[in-house]
């Protein structure tokens, strides 16, 4: 759980660092550019979790298909909150790091309840 918090921080700081260079270096609109931050931000906590939090050492086509889905979630609510707070008056960056905290838990359950669950075998119960 604590590698999985850390790992989540530090995607939180690329996050912001992406949204800083595409919407106040680029000129990007913060619609744009919270999906391709996002995307890459997933792509890339993928294979951090998939080695560092839950030590596969065989990552599968199968989990990072499973992880995008229910990123997907969590990125719905990630990304309507950002642009709601951004759209309130909110400033970009900090509406970003906010929209985090509300999201986590959409994707604490999906990654622990269903991605790297622990199956459970016969002989375990």
């Amino acid at each position: 759980m604590v590698r999985w918090l850390g790992a989540g921080l530090a995607f939180m700081g690329l996050n912001t660092l992406l949204l800083y260079l595409m919407v106040g270096l680029g000129g990007m609109t913060v619609w744009l550019a919270t999906l391709l931050s996002a995307e890459i931000g997933t792509i890339l906590r993928f294979w951090v979790n998939e080695h560092w939090v839950f030590a596969h050492r065989n990552p599968t086509f199968r989990r990072l298909l499973h992880y995008h889905v229910a990123n997907a979630g969590a990125f719905v609510v990630w990304w309507l909150a950002t642009n709601v707070l951004a759209k309130a008056g909110v400033h970009y960056l900090l509406a970003g790091i906010v929209a985090v905290a509300i999201s986590t838990l959409v994707s604490m359950a999906s990654n622990f309840l269903w991605i790297w669950r622990h199956k459970h075998t016969p002989a375990d119960q």
